[in-house]
């Protein structure tokens, strides 16, 4: 019984299944070779070929190619203009967009005259009012230093000390400077920044935000001298409350903890120094809620838009 499972020349599914009609002729071979068909002719094949002056469109053949017109010089600007709105813009003042309302709304002036144009044109030695305030087109900067020792804020007076400046050279261009200033055995944190407001801000006596200190002594500190600090000490006839000084946990008792809103870093010595301690080493681990955490001795680093914000709002 054939199962239909043959699928060779034998009489199967494979040979259509039908008996071939008597005299009909004789069936062709079934592996007789087929002639290859031509390879199509690619239309392109030809127009590849082409001149190399010609250039080619694919489908469309040769086409001749026109020579490019030559570009427009690019024209120079000026370094010492800008855009109004980018000079306010770079003050800090606001954003761009922002700036474009103010000047439509006529709320700046440029050399005491309104400008109300957009797209004027500034130079960098124009006297520009944002909304009443005079300002300038550099750029706010913030960056805060975790200065070593042997570094100091000092000018040119003491030239034979290194300044903190060749630590934040590479930072920025802008224009910027210390907050407070360090002598060259203070180490800790130490704000740069070209925003005078604040510069001036931070180097007034009475202050809203706090500086904490650790402070290395000679000898171990008596628990009644602290506890007298603690009280407040006068320093040139002037009364200075200190907010907390404690011993620093897991430390010797020459290691004190001193919570001041003072910036002033000399008070810090004047304290001790006045109750007979000599003060090895001042190190500040915080400065108005920044503090030194993943920042390594040395190394410096922008401040965030939040950081900047909540400067200004202490």
């Amino acid at each position: 019984m054939n199962n239909g499972s043959n699928r060779g020349g034998g009489p199967g599914r494979g040979n259509s299944g039908r008996a071939r009609k008597a005299g009909a002729g004789p069936s062709k071979p079934m592996n007789k070779a087929r002639k290859p068909k031509p390879a199509a002719k690619h239309e392109d094949a030809d127009a590849n070929k082409g001149p190399k002056k010609a250039g080619f469109i694919k489908g469309k053949g040769p086409v001749d190619r026109k020579p490019a017109a030559p570009k427009p010089a690019a024209k120079k600007t000026n370094p010492d203009e800008i855009r109004l709105n980018k000079y306010i813009s770079n003050s800090g003042m606001c954003s761009r967009r922002e700036a474009d309302i103010y000047i439509q709304s006529g709320n700046v002036k440029v050399n005491g005259k309104v400008v109300t144009e957009m797209g004027h044109i500034v130079k960098i030695t124009d006297e520009v009012d944002f909304d009443g305030t005079r300002i300038t087109p550099e750029k706010k900067e913030y960056i805060l230093l975790n200065k070593p020792k042997n570094f100091t804020t000092a000018g040119d007076d003491e030239k034979d000390l290194r300044n903190v400046m060749e630590l934040v050279r590479a930072a920025t261009k802008a224009k910027i400077q210390p907050i407070g200033r360090m002598d060259k055995n203070t180490t800790g944190l130490l704000i740069f920044t070209n925003d005078t407001d604040m510069v001036r801000k931070f180097s007034q006596p009475n202050q809203k935000s706090f500086k904490i200190y650790q402070v290395s002594l000679d000898k171990n500190l008596k628990f009644e001298d602290l506890e007298k600090m603690s009280q407040g000490v006068t320093l040139d006839g002037h009364r200075l409350f200190i907010d907390e000084i404690s011993y620093i946990e897991g430390e010797a008792k020459t290691e004190i903890g001193l919570k001041l809103r003072t910036p002033n870093v000399k008070v810090v010595r004047a304290i001790f120094e006045s109750f007979n301690y000599d003060v090895l080493k001042v190190d500040r681990v915080s400065f108005a809620g920044l503090t030194k955490k993943n920042l390594p001795r040395g190394n410096w680093r922008f401040l965030t838009d939040q950081e900047v914000i909540n400067l200004k709002n202490v």
